[in-house]
């Protein structure tokens, strides 16, 4: 799950891969603004054919949140 929602980040954020960890933060470490946000949710719900109540986005801070909550509900 971690390579997919890595490749979803790097295609959405024009950043690194070697930036995409669990561990780093998207606003701060990935430098995504609240537009680059939603974006990356449209992607996400796209790739993974899944909806993610607007609730659930809002505490995804890191890509390891995002992991976690894709492997609890895919």
């Amino acid at each position: 799950m971690f390579e997919k929602v890595r490749d979803i980040i790097v295609e959405t954020l024009s950043c690194d891969a070697d930036q995409v960890t669990l561990e780093a933060n998207l606003a701060e470490d990935l430098d995504a603004d609240s537009l680059d946000a939603v974006e990356l949710n449209m992607a996400i719900e796209e790739a993974l054919e899944i909806s993610i109540p607007d609730d659930e986005l809002t505490k995804m801070k890191t890509v390891g949140d995002i992991v976690e909550y894709l492997e609890a509900h895919t």
